[in-house]
């Protein structure tokens, strides 16, 4: 299997290119089921012209597919997808909750069952790369493999057994990339927008600073990162922590109170603080397994649909009351609510927890709900530094017409042929 990987030592100094991008697949989120059924979306541009198709190479593309995996603390996530004019069209995706950075806020490695869980899953991830023939890919391992004594032992095992070259990236990387990935759902109205990103072992905030781009096409947000963070906890962290399956209000609270600690020392908060209470035009945006569920459970879906969950608006007052909700729920009417599942039962109350710290802490009234991320972070990335995009006769020419001079020679006007383009 020959794959370009692609490696980006020093991409957390380097500006992203950002694609709009909107999904109109209508099966269900590759993360729903952990299936690795086969989806085919189209993420396509506002705007764009053409309906789909390979191009012909030109620059660094190949004309083979792209593929962009993310090994996390709780999941692996793979999404394969073909460039389109302007746009991309997901081809193949997949996902499994494999938790791979079980225990290790205790013990400090990753352990071997957790090993065997996520190697299993990248074979998987391997075998779909290979079947679809895809000719450039980049592959990352975010905070289990960061933080443990033997997660470069473990991508040297990976690497053994699947033949996938994974790099783990820094945390600043890992931030930018949510920014590229989701920031077509930017309101370009919006004189400020705090992104973050709830994962497993860590979680990341971008305040982006809006107000020279208001009125204009959020594609360049990369531009106005005001400041970045992250924190230290997921949760999968929280709930080895102080527990995911029995959780009381004052266990709540207690998750809310050691998060709240940690988003006192963002710089950049300050700034979304003040912004908020001017009353500038100011939104949340949440790229999260916890968003996304919150927002099926809080749209009463019985089971979770991205159609519906990805780019909608979910009130503050809302959120907070669901939240509160749940936290009086038994854990089997978590497990067994289609948007949570038994896989995230135990995860659902410490994700809420982190993101009722975020908005204590900056109370915005509107959160606009990302199911989309690192993964459609990458792949723009990788399509835009190929190319893919950039065609030097991108306008179609036009004709010109010449008129018919009075009393001249030879004149004519010239006509497009029937059915060209004029």
């Amino acid at each position: 299997m020959c794959v370009r990987q692609a490696r980006h030592p020093r991409q957390a100094r380097t500006g992203l290119v950002l694609m709009s991008i909107e999904s109109t697949g209508s099966g269900p989120s590759d993360s729903a089921s952990g299936s690795g059924r086969r989806q085919e979306n189209n993420h396509r541009a506002p705007n764009s012209a053409g309906s789909g198709g390979h191009r012909q190479s030109h620059n660094g593309y190949s004309g083979k597919p792209y593929a962009a995996l993310d090994l996390g603390t709780n999941n692996c996530r793979l999404l394969i997808a073909e460039p389109l004019r302007r746009s991309f069209r997901v081809i193949d995706a997949f996902s499994r909750i494999v938790r791979l950075g079980e225990g290790v806020s205790l013990t400090g490695a990753l352990s071997q069952d957790a090993m065997d869980r996520a190697v299993g899953a990248l074979k998987v991830c391997r075998d779909k790369i290979k079947s679809r023939n895809v000719g450039r890919a980049r592959m990352i391992a975010t905070e289990a493999c960061r933080i443990a004594e033997n997660g470069a032992e473990f991508l040297d095992r990976v690497r053994s057994e699947t033949g996938l070259d994974l790099e783990i990236v820094d945390r600043e990387t890992e931030a930018r990339l949510a920014v590229s990935g989701s920031a077509s759902l930017i309101d370009r109205n919006a004189d400020g927008v705090l992104i973050f990103d709830i994962g497993g072992g860590s979680t990341e905030l971008v305040w982006l600073d809006m107000r020279e781009q208001r009125g204009r096409s959020p594609l360049s947000a990369h531009n106005r990162i005001a400041g970045w963070t992250s924190l230290p906890l997921g949760v999968v962290k929280l709930a080895e922590t102080f527990g995911g399956v029995d959780v009381t209000p004052e266990v709540f609270e207690a998750m809310v109170d050691e998060t709240s600690r940690h988003l006192h020392d963002f710089s950049a908060g300050q700034a979304a603080s003040d912004a908020i209470n001017g009353d500038a035009n100011v939104h949340l945006l949440g790229t999260s397994g916890t968003v996304t569920t919150l927002a099926g459970v809080l749209l009463g879906l019985r089971r979770y649909d991205r159609r519906k969950v990805d780019g909608s608006w979910l009130m503050r007052d809302h959120m907070r009351q669901i939240t509160m909700d749940m936290v009086g729920w038994p854990y089997e009417k978590r497990r067994s609510n289609g948007c949570i599942g038994p896989e995230r039962a135990d995860l659902v109350l410490p994700g809420c927890a982190i993101l009722e710290a975020i908005l204590r802490t900056w109370p915005c009234e509107r959160l606009r709900v990302a199911d989309r991320g690192l993964r459609e972070g990458m792949l723009t990335m990788l399509m835009a530094e190929d190319g893919v995009w950039r065609r030097p006769n991108d306008r179609p020419r036009r004709r010109r017409r010449r008129r018919r001079r009075r009393g001249g020679k030879g004149g004519h006007i010239a006509m497009a042929p029937q059915g060209g383009n004029a």
